[in-house]
């Protein structure tokens, strides 16, 4: 009788025996490197207990936009960062910055493998999902921070995305009630609640003050949704690009990078039906800089991007109502609406499936309608904490949650050497009046 194993079942475990041996071969090389780093005259208060000080992790190439101001201001203060990144092509691993070492520590279950046997103080990412799906806790990482890669609800993640971590890294104070409701909910512990900011977006301010942007001869629309069943590109399909192509302006469509991995067939149809001409154009670059500077006004739906716009272009948004399903996310635990969704209608038109024929006239108010450049301002100050300043907050914030744990390390080290000599001095004293009752006996035994 033959074994047989189905395809899925084999799927899974070569991907298993491949994350094994990659987690195997990442301990070897990391304990080799610890070696060399000694025997080279290394400083050992740097390896510590043989941790990594502060790692940050990516799953993809495109958060290197997310981390890198963070990176640049450690690294102007001589912190060292360990960037471990499961993009092979990221940015990362050519960057400038001394105190900032990159590594690809491989793709998918792979990468994950490594990190469920790291060791380290701290962990920084902006991956949801930690001890959920495949992505463990690693006994021998004593501290795990996330931080948003959009400024929307916290809420917004799929279900139970930052549950297991210590600390959350939040832009907006309406946040802080947020993570308090599902903690009590869901009966966890209170994480640590930082109000850090947004720092790729004080970075994409300065860049476009700097950069001298002039106006376009046609007005570009950008079409830039989120993905999922709720999103723009899955409800209206070709019905909205249709539309949009009625219109007098040039138009571009951005899908969200998890679309490429997830959707890739819906895409697939769409490009074939609706090709790249001269007034049509399908963008996938890695960094969103460049195209939205280029844009005059964003359609978009539940996606971060709306208020990445919004907000450091200063210029029209529409938002497109797809009869959000919450389900999948953590906003499905709360009564209230998702604050993403008060803050769109407050910013720019809304589109709904009933008037996508009248998507030319909608476009032509919103630009030329000058009641939501007023509320920019206020909706800025509620999702952008620290505004221009975020960068600095999380550095002083690493290197003082370091200090607290190398603190905290060494108090339980000194607590630990006081209590093994009293249990030493306590079985001496034991030996000893053993020793006198065992003579005292001798000596009336005579």
């Amino acid at each position: 009788m033959r074994l047989y194993i189905d395809p899925g079942t084999g799927s899974m475990l070569f991907a298993i025996l491949i994350g094994v041996i990659g987690a195997a071969g990442f301990l070897i090389r990391n304990a080799i490197t610890k070696i060399k780093f000694l025997l080279s005259g290394g400083k050992s208060k740097n390896l510590g207990d043989g941790k990594i000080p502060f790692v940050i992790f990516s799953d993809d190439k495109r958060y290197w936009q997310t981390f890198e101001p963070i990176c640049r201001e450690l690294d102007k203060r001589g912190f060292d960062v360990k960037y471990m990144t499961a993009s092979e092509d990221d940015a990362a691993l050519n960057n400038p910055y001394e105190h900032v070492q990159a590594e690809f520590i491989g793709a998918g279950n792979k990468a994950f493998a490594k990190l469920n046997f790291l060791e380290a103080k701290i962990l920084f990412a902006t991956t949801p999902g930690l001890d959920v799906y495949q992505w463990k806790r690693s006994k021998k990482v004593d501290y795990y921070v996330h931080i948003m890669h959009a400024p929307k609800d916290i809420t917004m993640y799929r279900m139970f995305g930052i549950d297991y971590y210590d600390s959350i890294l939040l832009n907006g104070k309406f946040q802080i009630k947020q993570v308090r409701q599902l903690e009590k909910l869901r009966d966890l512990p209170k994480k640590e609640l930082v109000l850090a900011g947004i720092p790729y977006m004080d970075d994409m301010v300065t860049k476009f003050e700097r950069d001298k942007v002039q106006p376009n001869e046609v007005k570009n629309i950008l079409l830039a949704p989120s993905w999922g069943e709720s999103a723009i590109l899955s409800r209206f399909g070709g019905k909205i690009i249709s539309a949009l192509l009625k219109s007098q302006y040039n138009i571009i469509i951005r899908p969200h990078p998890q679309s490429v991995a997830s959707e890739k067939d819906m895409l697939d149809k769409l490009m074939a039906e609706f090709p790249n001409s001269d007034r049509l154009e399908w963008n996938y670059d890695s960094d969103n800089y460049q195209v939205l500077k280029k844009s005059d006004v964003l359609i978009s739906d539940f996606s971060g991007v709306l208020f990445e716009f919004s907000l450091v272009y200063d210029r029209p948004v529409l938002f497109a109502n797809t009869n959000f399903d919450s389900s999948p996310y953590d906003a499905w635990w709360l009564e209230e609406e998702p604050w993403t969704f008060d803050a769109m209608a407050r910013l720019g038109a809304e589109i709904k499936e009933e008037n996508l024929e009248q998507l030319p006239e909608i476009l032509d108010d919103c630009i030329n309608n000058p009641k939501f450049s007023k509320n920019r301002k206020a909706v800025r100050e509620e999702i952008w904490v620290n505004y221009r300043h975020g960068a600095e907050v999380v550095a002083d914030y690493f290197i003082k949650k370091y200090d607290e744990l190398m603190k905290k390390e060494s108090e339980e080290k000194d607590s630990g050497d006081k209590n093994s000599k009293a249990k030493k001095s306590k079985k001496k004293d034991s030996k000893n009046k053993k020793s006198k009752n065992q003579k005292s006996k001798r000596k009336g035994n005579k």
